[in-house]
């Protein structure tokens, strides 16, 4: 048996047990294990395969135990097993970690712990709702949430953590695990009644199951219910008896809590009366079908259904592309959101494409993307092959077809028409034998996948009619689709399955705000519920989609909640027509309509979850918390034990690959040194760089300043430009994207260019750590340190960015929010830090090979160690062929190429001479964090620097004379301040203008950089060193004031501060320029930087360096002299703590030392290099007034 720190016991075993006995012998602990049933087959196992200690009684199994494992699965349980004569607490010590793994009612559990914490003082008690995760990423493994006080939980957390793929905790109050099993149990319920209503809806409609099935599970309809049951409905393997039973009764329970509180369940309520009805019309049939009662009214049969013949929709599209007739005109109706992406698309396609929209100003937009417009549907409908039809409801489809200026009258004979609107398929069919009257085909194609989806090509499009006219059309649809189903059945079989993927879709996101809403009133934080709930059965992909938006709070309409009022309002018609009873669709629908009625329409759809906020009081919104950075890397793991440094370097070495890093703004430099830093790019300038050999060197290309479109092009080039230079240079290299570590920038439009030109990925790897900063990626969510707290990135002053702003935390969220959906979170893999710290870089080897390729992989991380451990797994992975793309922050790149951090380095190390030229100081970053530091500098440095404002109105707003004016009169300012050695601030205005959009914002930040250029430009006196402030400001300064094309990084001049040299082509050679981004260090960071620069400040007066003193907050010794030892030592301490002083002649000095004294006195104040040394001779203030001097 292991030591009693290791030692866990349990009581009650089953299956499960045994998996979780299993992983703590695989973590190095010793079990032992009680169970009342003596044949426990289980028990059995946990013997013979694991070594487990059997244990005869149940106090046995609580002997020398560090932690206690309870299976409960009745209260009637509670006193035997703890509190009777023979239950645990006999053997039980009370620092003991009792575990409560139950399936009893939050209540229960919370009596249960407060009687094991007051009664029998122990203190660390937390319960355990276990089951297994749905994700991709977790695929059946085991998943543990677990509740309780603080402490109890730091305690239990390793031990946890041990039995388990993924833990979540709810600190707080202990229960909280049976109360998301609830809210997971509510959507499952939904989901199910949901899939089943869809199922028979689709039968009905003579859609064949399977290819429902196939297309919904890839589709926005899908839900882990949807996709797991169905496929076992359709193969007969249906749900026992006694499954839906316990169900139910659970579901009781769950209305019977709610209906106490009081909380409005519609969904679920109606729900249960289905499953209901279903379980006990039956009889004793132990596997009779959830959906026999359907069956019985709808008059179908599944089984029979499921086993028609059947066919592939995507193999029928492929054949008909062999067919495909010639296309040489489209007509384009409906360039709102969606149509305006499809017909842009067709536009790359080399189709000739006429658009027409009631919006002019759209029109005028598609001229400009190479389109032809005309003023009605008749204009546009003259001469096309092929009209698309992609307007809002039936009622608009029935006016551009067949109004006054309808497109149906002038339509060629033959002319095919592409109906993409979603409507019912009633409709559809009514349209198709007008359209045939009139010598017209038709073509039933809805589409799904958003209007990224849409401008991209990439649409799923489900498209029905005859096969000459789908002939027609196929080129059509194929240039607007990823994927492009046929389905069998003539016109409105495309709306059908549309339709019935609609009913789920529209299901499931007002359940994901049921249950949502009955988590936050039952004292869940929503973000963290939504967070379990997406690796649960209760999974649903628009819950995954939309959850986000409604823990947000962000009800931006991406598909307005009205839509669903029309879509499910077509599935509410459609039963009727049909007489199907869709209870749950229909209830859906009535949650959706008072929504709109309530004034909701026009936002997002995610904001149905406002119906159950108004109604109840409730908050969903969940914002991340605010952590404590103490306790939280007190929770982690220790560190990878290995200093993996120089095996980094061994590596390097066999890779030989050197690292090319392409650096949006010049901070990237933030944790290496004697690295090479170009300015320029031509192919000439790279093939020089690449004949060095070096480890890695960076490329400044300033692209944040830019566009998307230009940023993107930009890269390009540089990646052609690289291409080139390898190649003459026979070497290969490896692209690093250094970005910004609080995440601005432009992701994914980069990666995309990189992509282009340097061909696929096996995985874009995200990394934001930089430590220096204080950003730390834990738990997936990217954080900002300030002081001892981490506050997540998505509620920072930086989330807020006009150019670059966002809204998630979570980096697998940050994700499909900069990709516009394109990239769903869930599809996003993510390294832990627990297998960082637990598997060190085999494992992180292990698993980049793992990921599918082109995927998107994020990087947690907490320490330096951390960041090594990754980089050593990556280049494991890359000497086994796989090739990543890394857009990270600083950190990476350090602990990619092996360096070794250095001290921050001195003006004296660079032999920076005092009696120089005075120092320039630029000040461009408007951030909040920039600001604060200035007004620090100002109260600890003011005094000792000469201060020009730029106005950002003038400089970016007024006419070009005033621009010129302010620029003139700076730089004519700036040059007498440095000549007469005077250290100079040249700063913007800090009052933040922004644009309407963010182009305009940084068309702004563009006119004020370039003003800071112009400034620099102008001034001829040499700086004895220059600090620019803020990326883009840094950038320009460098590049186009002193047109630098290399410089080195020499090292750091504060942590997270990067100290250049410039080099001999630049204005000023050799001149160190310090680049201070506008995110880094605390608010005194910059006042300190400046101080060990400047030159020592000269007051007038000691009066005045004790005004100073006591604004900035500091003391100053004064200290009494007596001959010229005393001077030098004062002199030498002061220089040493960098503090101002004031030397003292006391007047008996001057009878020894007289005039030589005091002239000692006033060369040392004058030469000393700290900020202010001043004499005072006070015996001289009663006889003459006093002498006082100050330099």
């Amino acid at each position: 048996m292991g030591s009693p720190e290791n030692v866990v016991g349990f009581v009650g075993f089953d299956d499960i047990s045994l998996e979780l006995a299993a992983s703590l012998v695989g973590s190095g602990y010793a079990v032992q294990a009680f169970d009342s049933q003596l044949d426990n087959p289980f028990m059995v196992e946990f013997s013979k395969r694991l070594g487990g200690t059997r244990c005869g009684k149940a106090m046995e199994a609580t002997r020398g135990v560090s932690a206690m494992i309870l299976l409960i699965s009745s209260p009637t349980q509670i006193d035997d097993m703890i509190f009777g004569r023979e239950g645990i607490l006999e053997g039980l010590k009370k620092n003991v970690i009792v575990v409560i793994r139950t399936v009893i009612v939050s209540a229960e559990v919370q009596k249960l712990e407060k009687r094991l914490t007051e009664e029998y003082e122990i203190n660390a008690v937390v319960d355990a709702h276990i089951s297994r995760g749905t994700s991709e990423d977790l695929d059946g493994k085991i998943m543990i949430i677990s509740s309780g006080k603080s402490n109890a939980i730091a305690k239990a957390r390793p031990m946890l953590s041990a039995m388990c793929a993924k833990l979540h905790i709810l600190e707080g109050e202990i229960g909280a695990g049976s109360k998301v099993k609830m809210v997971t149990e509510l959507l499952e319920a939904i989901h199910l009644v949901a899939s089943v209503e869809a199922v028979c809806l689709g039968v009905q409609a003579r859609i064949h199951p399977w290819i429902l099935y196939d297309i919904i599970s890839n589709a926005a309809g899908n839900s882990w219910v949807f996709k797991h049951h169905v496929q076992q409905w359709l193969r007969a393997d249906h749900m026992k008896h006694h499954n839906l039973n316990t169900l139910v009764e659970n579901l009781g329970s769950i209305v019977g809590l709610a209906k106490s509180l009081p909380f409005p369940l519609p969904l679920l309520g109606v729900s249960h009366q289905q499953l209901l009805g279903c379980s006990h019309g039956s009889g004793d049939d132990d596997k009779a079908p959830l959906f026999k009662v359907w069956e019985k009214v709808i008059g179908i049969k599944l089984d029979d259904a499921a086993n028609e013949e059947t066919y592939n929709p995507l193999e029928l599209a492929t054949m008909l592309e062999s067919k495909s007739k010639a296309v040489n005109r489209i007509g384009f109706i409906g360039l709102g959101a969606m149509g305006f992406g499809m017909a842009t698309t067709l536009l790359r396609s080399k189709f000739t494409v006429v658009g027409y929209d009631v919006y002019k100003p759209t029109l005028s937009r598609f001229i400009e993307a190479g389109g032809l417009v005309g003023n009605s549907p008749l204009e546009v409908a003259k001469g096309v092959d092929v009209l698309v039809i992609m307007v809002t409801n039936e009622a608009q489809a029935e006016s551009v077809l067949f109004g006054d200026l309808g497109a149906v009258q002038v339509l060629s004979a033959g002319a095919a028409i592409i109906l993409s609107s979603t409507v019912s398929p009633a409709y559809v069919s009514q349209l198709d034998q007008r359209l045939q009257d009139k010598d017209l085909k038709l073509v039933d194609a809805p589409v799904s996948g958003g209007v990224k989806r849409a401008s991209s090509g990439s649409l799923t499009v489900m498209a029905s009619g005859t096969d000459e006219a789908l002939e027609r059309c196929i080129s059509v649809l194929s240039a607007l689709s990823e994927k492009l189903y046929i389905i069998k059945g003539g016109c409105g079989a495309g709306s059908c399955v549309k339709m019935v993927n609609q009913l789920l879709a529209g299901v499931h996101i007002a359940s994901a705000a049921e249950a949502l809403a009955f988590g936050a009133r039952l004292g869940l934080h929503t973000r963290n519920l939504f967070q379990i709930i997406t690796s649960s059965s209760g999974t649903s992909w628009m819950l995954e989609n939309r959850g986000p938006h409604m823990v947000d709070n962000d009800f931006t309409p991406y598909s307005a909640l009205n839509i669903f009022v029309k879509d499910l309002g077509i599935v509410s018609h459609e039963c009727s027509s049909r007489k199907i009873p869709l209870h749950v669709a229909v209830t859906a629908h009535q949650l959706f309509l008072a929504g709109s009625a309530a004034g909701w329409g026009a936002l997002d759809d995610a904001a149905v979850v406002k119906f159950y906020e108004s109604l109840t009081g409730v908050k969903v919104e969940g914002k991340r918390p605010v952590l404590s950075k103490e306790h939280v890397m007190k929770c982690l793991p220790p560190e990878w034990p290995v200093d993996l440094t120089s095996d980094i370097i061994k590596l390097c070495e066999n890779n030989m690959k050197p690292l090319v890093v392409l650096d949006d703004d010049p901070t990237g430099t933030q944790t290496v040194h004697d690295i090479d830093v170009l300015t320029e790019w031509n192919v000439d300038a790279l093939i020089e760089q690449f004949r060095k050999n070096p480890k890695c060197f960076f490329i400044l290309t300033n692209s944040r300043a830019l566009n998307s479109e230009k940023a993107s092009a930009l890269v390009v080039e540089i990646c052609h430009n690289l291409q080139i230079a390898a190649k003459s240079a026979d070497i290969e290299f490896t692209v690093v994207l250094r970005g910004d570590s609080t995440l601005r920038g432009h992701f994914p439009q980069e990666v995309d260019a990189v992509v282009s030109v340097l061909g696929d990925i096996d995985a874009c790897i995200i990394c934001p750590f930089f430590l220096q900063g204080g950003r730390f990626t834990i738990g997936d969510v990217h954080y900002v340190a300030e002081a001892d707290r981490l506050v997540p990135a998505g509620d920072t002053e930086f989330a807020k960015d006009s150019a670059f702003g966002y809204k998630s935390s979570n980096l697998r969220e940050w994700v499909e929010e900069k990709t516009e959906g394109r990239i769903a979170a869930s599809n996003v893999a993510s390294v832990s830090i627990e297998l960082l710290r637990n598997g060190g870089p085999n494992a992180v080897c292990e698993h980049l090979c793992s990921l599918e390729k082109g995927s998107t992989c994020i990087v947690n991380a907490a320490s330096e160690r951390d960041m090594a451990v990754f980089a050593a797994g990556m280049i494991l992975a890359e000497l086994k062929g796989n090739r990543y793309l890394c857009r990270t922050a600083a950190s990476f790149v350090s602990a990619r190429v092996g360096i070794i951090s250095r001290p921050p380095i001195s003006p004296k190390a660079l032999g920076i001479h005092k009696e120089s030229n005075g120092g320039l100081i630029i000040v461009g970053s408007y951030v909040p964090k920039t600001t604060r530091q200035i007004e620090e500098l100002k109260v600890q440095f003011g005094h000792g620097l000469r201060w020009i404002e730029i106005s950002v109105k003038k400089v970016a707003m007024m006419s070009p004379e005033e621009r010129e004016n302010e620029i003139n009169h700076a730089a004519e300012l700036a040059e007498v301040y440095l000549r007469n050695r005077m250290d100079t601030v040249v700063m913007t205005s800090r009052e933040l203008i922004s644009g309407r959009t963010p182009s305009e914002s940084l068309e702004i930040n563009f006119k004020v950089s370039s003003a800071l250029v112009e400034i620099v430009r102008r001034i001829g006196t040499r700086p004895r060193y220059i600090l620019a402030k803020g990326g883009i400001t840094s950038s320009d300064i460098a590049t186009k004031a002193l047109d630098t094309r290399l410089a080195k990084v020499v090292g750091q001049a504060l942590a997270g501060v990067p100290l250049w040299k410039l080099g001999g082509e630049s204005k000023h050679p050799g001149v160190p320029y310090i680049v201070f981004p506008g995110n880094v260090g605390d608010h005194k960071a910059l006042a300190e930087v400046v101080k060990s620069w400047a030159r020592p400040a000269k007051l007038s007066s000691t009066k005045e360096l004790l005004h100073n003193a006591e604004k900035g907050g500091y003391a100053v010794g004064a200290f009494n002299v007596y001959n010229l030892e005393g001077v030098a030592s004062v002199v030498a301490a002061a220089e040493e703590e960098r503090s101002p002083a004031i030397l003292q002649i006391h007047p008996g000095a001057l009878k020894h030392g007289g005039i030589p004294l005091v002239a000692c006195c006033l060369s040392a104040a004058e030469q000393a290099s700290v900020c202010n040394l001043s004499y005072r001779i006070p015996w001289l203030r009663a006889r003459e007034g006093s002498t006082d001097c100050s330099f």
